[in-house]
C-alpha cells in the first residue's frame, strides 16, 4: 500500500485536529516541563495571515504547524510537531508553511525552541534557519533559542 503524505489548512480547534496538538502539548511537557499553549492563544480565525495545518498519512493525522504574523513582513513558525520521527513530515510542514508565509506577503520567519530540544535546533539548521537574537517574550529566557529566515 502506497502512503500519501498530504497537508491541509484547518482550524486548530477543530475536533479532528485536536488529538495531535494535544499529543504535542503533552510531548512538550514531558520532555521540557511547559506544553506550550500559552503561546498559541491568540489565534485569530478571521485573519488569513494565520494558517494552521495538519499532516495526514493515509487519513491519519501524523503532524501539525503554524504561522501567525509578528508584523506586516513577518510571520512566526509554531507549533510543529510529527508523531513518527525520520518521515520527512516536519520538512513537509514547514516546507508548506514557508510557500503559504510567501503567497500570504511575509518576507521573514522567524520561531523558538528550546535550547534542549537537540532535535529541533538541529531541524531548524538543516531547513536554513539562522540562529537570531531571542525576540519578543524570548528575549530573557535563556532556556529558549531563537532562529529566523529570509524568504526573499
Amino acid at each position: 500500500m502506497t502512503k500519501i503524505l498530504s497537508i491541509k489548512i484547518t482550524n486548530p480547534n477543530d475536533e479532528k485536529t485536536f488529538q495531535i496538538t494535544e499529543e504535542l502539548s503533552a510531548n512538550l511537557f514531558n520532555r521540557f516541563g511547559s506544553d506550550g499553549k500559552n503561546s498559541f492563544t491568540d489565534w485569530q480565525y478571521d485573519n488569513f495571515k494565520f494558517v494552521f495545518v495538519i499532516a495526514e498519512l493515509n487519513n491519519e493525522i501524523v503532524g501539525c504547524g503554524a504561522i501567525r504574523p509578528i508584523n506586516e513582513n513577518t510571520g512566526e513558525v509554531k507549533r510543529m510537531y510529527s508523531k513518527l520521527p525520520r518521515k520527512k513530515i516536519g520538512q513537509t510542514v514547514l516546507d508548506f508553511l514557508e510557500a503559504k508565509a510567501k503567497s500570504i506577503g511575509y518576507t521573514n520567519l522567524i520561531l523558538e525552541t528550546r535550547i534542549k530540544n537537540n532535535e529541533a535546533v538541529q531541524f531548524y539548521l538543516k531547513q536554513g534557519y539562522n540562529v537570531i537574537p531571542n525576540y519578543g517574550k524570548y528575549a530573557d529566557r535563556p532556556e529558549a533559542i531563537c532562529f529566523g529566515k529570509s524568504l526573499t
